[in-house]
């Protein structure tokens, strides 16, 4: 049976690719004082919907008073700006339904601010790719 960091680190499938595309998002409130209380709470339950709803595995997130990070492990055929778009902007249209409150805090809608850094992870070794081709040259010789 495997432990926890080894099913994490397991390489994913999808019909025809093998992939461990891990993105590491932040992005900070366009107002200071936003995430806090039950917002935080609220902001966290909702990007993880999120990031299930888009077909990826959140590998950590983090709601701190002044930023979002989020560590997620995504299918290849998602871009990593349509990922932190798709995260940025749906979290904030339900944000700011549950919390009316914070529509008089931020001015024209804008909960997040338009910036955002994203780094990806590197995991590929030589002997992965070793590992990688020798399985496509057995498996093209069963074919």
């Amino acid at each position: 049976m495997e432990d926890n960091s080894q099913a994490r680190m397991r390489i994913r499938s999808t019909r025809y690719a093998k992939y461990w595309c891990a993105y590491h998002f932040l992005w900070i409130p366009k107002y200071k004082d936003t995430l806090i209380g039950e917002v935080a709470e609220y902001t966290k339950g909702i990007i993880n919907k999120i990031i299930n709803e888009l077909g990826c595995e959140n590998l950590a997130l983090d709601v701190m008073p002044d930023h979002i990070h989020v560590f997620v492990l995504c299918p290849p055929r998602l871009a990593p700006a349509y990922v932190v778009k798709y995260l940025k902007g749906k979290s904030a249209r339900k944000i700011l339904q549950k919390f009316p409150q914070l529509k008089g805090k931020v001015k024209h809608s804008k909960l997040w601010s338009r910036d955002y850094f994203v780094a990806t992870e590197g995991n590929v070794t030589s002997d992965i790719i070793k590992k990688y081709v020798e399985e496509q040259w057995l498996r093209n010789e069963e074919d």
